[in-house]
């Protein structure tokens, strides 16, 4: 009896935090949005800012954020994923293993300024490209890529063995396992993990302020070109994301609407790592269901 009371007032208890955890994040986004509301519009999101004037919008920003994403997981994604297959197919126990997770570790648990600062000195002055977008783009990966390790091993690692076992009984080398079987299984829980990493590229700043600047030039979006200066595809040439804008009108306070730019600019934001976060659920369940046919 007092068993049977006992869990019910931990069933209880763990409810109330959940529902407080669930309220403490509506209350926080639903202030954010409300906030910012006035600026939810077309206008906003793809005008530019306007120096020291009012009315000013958050278009290049934008769309250096979202290009950023592009190019950090470009780089990322490749040497993460190798990485990820590496420790779960082919490294055996040992010395080199644990060091091998130990950096991972150690490089997961650096705080954003810190690649920052690596990135300053490393992408930016010793390579003499000065503030980039590619040189954030490299601080980033740098930032997540222990994180997407972790993300390919845990999701090659839950591939069942007896999937394994069928494909190198049926005379598939590992390699043909690996790429043919294990990844294309493990392929809802790759994307899931992905796009919430893009999200989170997406809402960085530290690491960008000693990257890719605190500025961007005025671009020329008819200018595809990624080798013209003004051309937005061009990667080296400053880029202020957006999270980094918010900082900055928040800092100085030149615009006269500095405060409704910044409510509205951390409105898009909140609401972009949102969708991140939404379409990784979709996009995973449809793959599961795409691959595995189970509908949970």
């Amino acid at each position: 009896m007092k068993s049977k009371t006992a869990d019910k007032l931990a069933t209880v208890v763990f409810y109330i935090i959940a529902t407080g955890f669930i309220l403490l994040l509506m209350l926080f986004v639903g202030y954010i949005i409300y906030q910012g509301r006035d600026r939810l519009n077309l206008h906003f999101i793809t005008s530019a800012p306007t120096f020291m004037k009012e009315g000013g919008g958050i278009g290049p920003q934008l769309f250096n954020s979202l290009y950023l994403v592009f190019l950090s997981m470009l780089i990322t994604v490749p040497i993460g994923l190798s990485a990820g297959i590496y420790l779960a197919e082919y490294a055996k126990p040992g010395r080199i293993t644990n060091m091998v997770r130990f950096c991972i570790e150690a490089l997961a648990s650096l705080p954003s300024i810190v690649i920052g600062l690596f990135g300053l000195l490393v992408f930016v002055t010793m390579t003499g490209w000065g503030y980039t977008l590619f040189s954030g783009a490299l601080a980033v990966a740098v930032l997540n890529l222990p994180v997407i390790t972790r993300i390919s091993e845990d999701a090659i690692r839950n591939v069942p063995q007896t999937v394994k076992e069928a494909s190198l009984a049926l005379g598939a080398t590992h390699w043909q396992t690996i790429y043919r079987v294990i990844l294309p299984t493990a392929l809802p829980g790759l994307v899931t993990g992905l796009i919430m990493t893009s999200g989170r590229v997406f809402g960085e700043a530290a690491a960008l302020l000693y990257t890719a600047g605190m500025s961007s030039p005025n671009l020329n979006f008819h200018d595809l070109n990624p080798f013209h200066a003004r051309s937005p595809l061009n990667p080296f040439r400053p880029a202020e994301t957006l999270a980094v804008y918010i900082w900055k009108v928040n800092s100085e306070g030149l615009a006269p609407d500095s405060r409704q730019i910044a409510d509205g600019a951390s409105s898009i934001l909140i609401i972009s790592v949102f969708l991140f976060n939404i379409i990784s659920r979709f996009l995973g369940r449809v793959l599961n269901v795409r691959f595995s046919g189970s509908k949970n």
